[in-house]
């Protein structure tokens, strides 16, 4: 690690950052020292492992323990401006400072407290070096468990870090505020393209429903605008079954399921123009044909009939095989001569067939669709060219708007990985190597990050000292 440093630079420990580690480097109480039973509704605040992320402190679901109970806890006490780090979790070593509106409180057992050393260290500078590479593949190394990856304290005081000069320390700082706001704005806006995205796709097929997407189209192939209203129910096909609901739930039970046979569709396959059940569940053959009435076949509208809100719907693939499906899905099977499927499919996934799905609906924790009202439901129903060109239309410009996203995308994971090629760069010296050029005087000599840290040392040896001088008298 040294020889990545600059040369003014030297090799510390964590514990080097604090007047005494043993109490400015602590975590929270053992486990049957601080239960959830004892947490209120006010009184001394507690921050738990959610409230921390990385560079982040989270103000949500902050609970409380009594301002006894704080008394008894006080070793494991915090206050504003202390650094926070987690010792358990994927991933672990995430670091924030306690911010001005938090006074004092508890950290629980999965944090450890870190107290910085005001007058010899910046805390701006060893927050964003904990949160950086150099720190995180020291912490992966010391990992224990599986389910739940962990470290101890000693891992966390015994840290290696590059110690830079007070002044260089605070420039490292200030440059790292600047580069991560601007990292952190783009992120934010990056963050608002998919939802414009989906405001357009809306956009796309309220025209699309509405016959104003091709408006062109009819003029100039002479088509008249005759659009006809009508039921759902009616533009189901003549096959047996083309129009029903899963079975319901005594004629289909978990103990049914098999890990192989024939497929289950489940409400969780179906998802906005998307269909996929690569988890799913199988039925025996003899099972199979006692639902048949329940079958999908390639081709057939799936709709769900339960969500927050229901009416989300997908056409089943036409490299999938014949399934059933399960009790809160409905299928409709088209009739070619009057629609086609994806045209029905945009019709539903409009805003203004879905609001009419929502009034329809009916339920407290999930709304259910009752089939016998949602087959009466109206949809504007155009003739089949127009049909296929709207499909085309609308195809086109999904397609357009999914490229954009699979950028945005891109962009995004790109962004994410900036925020730690910077602070990798920042703890090479890379992004004060002008400044230490230009101001030879306040990186040397008194100023220097060696006669700081002996500095300290020198301290910490006098208050030992003075420390036991009053234990023996």
């Amino acid at each position: 690690m040294s020889d990545l440093m600059p040369k003014e630079w030297i090799l510390g420990k964590a514990s080097d950052f604090v007047v005494s580690p043993k109490n400015d480097i602590v975590d929270g109480p053992f486990g049957s020292n601080l239960k959830a039973s004892e947490y209120q509704l006010s009184g001394t605040p507690i921050i738990r492992l959610q409230n921390i992320k990385r560079l982040h402190f989270i103000n949500k679901n902050i609970k409380y323990v009594s301002n006894e109970k704080a008394v008894e806890l006080s070793r494991h006490s915090y206050k504003k401006g202390d650094i926070v780090i987690t010792k358990l979790g994927d991933p672990l070593g995430l670091a924030c400072i306690i911010p001005e509106n938090f006074q004092d409180g508890i950290i629980v057992a999965d944090l450890v407290r870190l107290r910085i050393n005001d007058l010899a260290f910046d805390k701006r500078y060893l927050t964003y070096l904990l949160n950086s590479p150099l720190v995180i593949s020291q912490l992966n190394k010391h990992i224990k468990g599986t389910t739940r990856p962990r470290i101890n304290l000693g891992i966390i005081r015994d840290l290696n870090l590059p110690i830079a000069s007070i002044s260089e320390q605070k420039i490292i700082a200030e440059k790292l505020d600047t580069l991560l706001a601007q990292v952190d704005s783009t992120k934010a806006r990056l963050k608002q393209i998919p939802q414009i995205l989906k405001r357009f796709r809306q956009a796309v097929l309220t025209i699309a429903i509405n016959g104003k997407l091709t408006e062109i189209f009819r003029v100039q192939n002479k088509l008249k605008d005759n659009w006809v209203e009508m039921p759902l129910e009616r533009l189901a096909c003549s096959d047996k079954y083309s129009l029903g609901i899963g079975p319901f739930g005594s004629n289909l039970k978990v103990e049914d399921y098999r890990e192989e046979g024939h497929p289950l569709i489940f409400v969780r396959d179906i998802r906005a123009c998307s269909f996929s059940n690569s988890e799913t569940r199988y039925i025996d053959s003899s099972k199979f044909e006692e639902l048949k009435a329940h079958r999908a076949k390639p081709g057939d509208l799936l709709i769900t009939k339960m969500g927050d809100p229901p009416g989300d719907a997908a056409i089943y693939p036409s490299d999938c095989e014949e399934a059933v499906i399960t009790a809160d899905c409905i299928k409709l099977r088209v009739a070619n001569e009057l629609a086609l499927s994806k045209f029905i499919l945009f019709t539903i996934m409009s805003n203004e067939f879905r609001e009419k799905v929502i009034e329809i609906s009916a339920g407290v924790a999930q709304q259910k669709v009752n089939l016998k009202n949602f087959k009466k439901l109206q949809l504007n129903i155009p003739p089949l060219p127009e049909q296929a060109e709207i499909v085309r239309r609308v195809e086109q410009l999904f397609t357009y708007a999914d490229t954009i996203e699979k950028q945005v995308n891109n962009a995004l994971t790109r962004v994410n990985n900036l925020t730690q090629s910077i602070l990798a760069k920042a703890f090479r010296g890379e992004l004060t190597a002008q400044w230490r050029a230009e101001n030879p005087e306040l990186i040397n000599g008194e100023n220097s990050a060696a006669a700081l840290l002996e500095k300290i040392k020198a301290e910490r040896a006098t208050s030992s000292g003075k420390k036991a001088a009053r234990k023996k008298a």
